[in-house]
């Protein structure tokens, strides 16, 4: 486990590599987006986002997969903190039926899914990650009819306090309408974003984050081929392309580039 002396280091040179601020970012700084298997890589990573049931990658800044706003296949919740349709109805991701979204619309409902989800942010940085990204701050967006942006990013702010006392970073994760507000109303410190190209979004989140972008395109929804993608002057610097179920390089499935 790398103490908090350590972990401070291994960001303040992930933030050195990423230009500190500047407009651009080297090249050079390899990153890999493994939730779906946890694996090494020839000549190694400098920054890699692994599950939280996973381990960080010892000698690369580690990001921490944390859903947040759903539930994981399988787990145990109390129904109370499930949001509900008009009808009743428990709301399920139509992307992932086995994933329920969760309700943060009172304080007491926020402060009961924190004793939840901030355990395992706080496992995260026990466990040596140097960050957390939080999954589903969209899910305002994507169930308008049941839930409000306030009540998210409320609960966001729940987990963005248990990260940096943890001593560990937060990073928003998609989302990218009003970027920059929600940087500053929750207090995150980069963003991870999927498929920014390929929606046209990402000059908000560089416009937020600068050069503290990672995003990661998939080959099923490539709007045109990935060395063009890489072309455009508006991806962040740091850019890759995945296999959807982002599979180990043992798998037949595997792809994976970088800009």
């Amino acid at each position: 486990m790398r103490t908090a002396a350590a972990r401070t280091c291994a960001l303040a040179a992930a933030v050195a590599l990423a230009g500190c601020g500047a407009n651009e970012q080297p090249s050079h700084e390899r990153f890999d987006y493994q939730l779906g298997a946890a694996y090494d890589v020839p000549g190694g990573l400098d920054t890699v986002v692994r599950d939280s049931t996973a381990e960080p990658l010892p000698g690369a800044l580690s990001i921490c997969y944390v859903n947040g706003l759903q539930t994981q296949p399988g787990a145990e919740w109390n129904q109370d903190l499930l949001l509900r349709d008009a009808g009743g109805e428990l709301v399920v991701d139509p992307d992932w039926p086995d994933e329920h979204i969760l309700d943060p619309s009172t304080p007491e409902k926020r402060a009961a899914i924190d004793a939840v989800i901030g355990p395992v942010i706080e496992g995260c940085a026990a466990r040596g990650f140097d960050a957390v990204e939080i999954d589903n701050l969209d899910s305002w967006t994507r169930f308008p009819d049941s839930i409000d942006e306030d009540s998210v990013l409320a609960m966001a702010r729940l987990y963005a306090d248990r990260a940096h006392a943890s001593g560990i970073e937060i990073a928003q994760k998609n989302t990218p309408d009003g970027a920059g507000r929600i940087r500053d109303d929750v207090g995150f410190d980069f963003a991870v974003a999927e498929e920014c190209l390929a929606y046209d979004e990402c000059g908000s989140y560089t416009s937020a984050y600068g050069s503290r972008v990672y995003d990661i395109e998939y080959t099923d929804n490539l709007p045109e081929p990935f060395d063009r993608l890489c072309a455009r002057r508006d991806r962040p610097s740091v850019t890759i392309l995945r296999d959807r179920g982002l599979v180990s390089p043992s798998d037949p499935a595997y792809v994976y580039e970088q800009c």
